[in-house]
């Protein structure tokens, strides 16, 4: 069944669209400007603020870990209602908009590369941003030695990887496509609206993700797959999570 042969009125599509962001990405790119537009407001200049990727995920008690977990897994809840409104009968969501293992192996290859293609022009940003005083400081969560810590750090990194490429991508793109938006307006709104997500962090941080959100973007509109996004952006918040932690450890001189 193609996407033309069932018409949902735009009014409808803009209630839904509101509701998915208003419980997902669109909240936090909220809070997220509010966060930067305190940051300006005080007497320290943002390059010498700090922010933290993972408040509290070097949890010590059972509890802590326990409420850790739970936060992460009803984060997911807005992932499921995006793709609950994509379903069509006869039609699986997750087909659709490629977040399948059906092409695993050319995924995982495609994500690999985009880890490279963002990634390392991402360090080089934050670094930039970081030299002219415009973006803060990003603090890893210290590792501690808690056999739950490194779990929890991959589990964020997975909701992260998926909330971003699912709800920004696969869903909004879907969903704008049928209000007639055409191609780069999608590409650019959706950046526009990631680097927004990530704006707690300074202007580098929107600019990089702008740049992320575009690439992205285009990768989508060429190989209609989710997944290798999904893939590449989890192995970034892998990277960021757990490897600068450690790297910071192992050679603080270094880092």
């Amino acid at each position: 069944m193609s996407e033309s042969t069932i018409r949902v009125p735009s009014a409808r599509l803009w209630w839904e669209i509101s509701l998915v962001l208003a419980l997902s990405v669109g909240r936090s790119a909220l809070y997220s400007v509010l966060s930067l537009v305190q940051a300006l407001t005080r007497e320290q200049s943002l390059g010498e603020q700090s922010t933290s990727l993972n408040p509290g995920a070097n949890a010590q008690d059972f509890w802590d870990v326990l409420y850790q977990f739970l936060g992460q897994f009803f984060a997911l809840a807005p992932i499921a209602l995006a793709i609950y409104f994509l379903w069509e009968p006869g039609r699986s969501a997750f087909r659709r908009i490629g977040l399948d293992f059906r092409r695993f192996g050319r995924d995982l290859g495609g994500g690999v590369l985009l880890v490279a293609v963002i990634g390392v022009p991402g360090l080089g940003l934050y670094a930039a941003g970081r030299a002219m005083g415009i973006t803060l400081q990003v603090d890893a969560s210290p590792l501690d030695p808690s056999w739950w810590t490194i779990p929890l750090l991959l589990l964020a990194a997975v909701r992260a990887g998926l909330t971003e490429e699912v709800v920004f991508i696969g869903y909004l793109f879907d969903r704008l496509r049928r209000l007639g938006w055409s191609t780069w307006t999608i590409i650019l709104s959706t950046a526009a609206l990631r680097g927004a997500y990530h704006a707690y962090q300074g202007f580098g941080a929107i600019v990089g993700n702008l740049a992320m959100g575009i690439v992205f973007g285009w990768v989508y509109q060429r190989w209609g797959r989710v997944m290798p996004l999904v893939i590449a952006h989890t192995l970034i918040d892998v990277i960021a999570f757990i490897g600068y932690p450690l790297a910071s450890a192992w050679w603080p001189g270094l880092f």
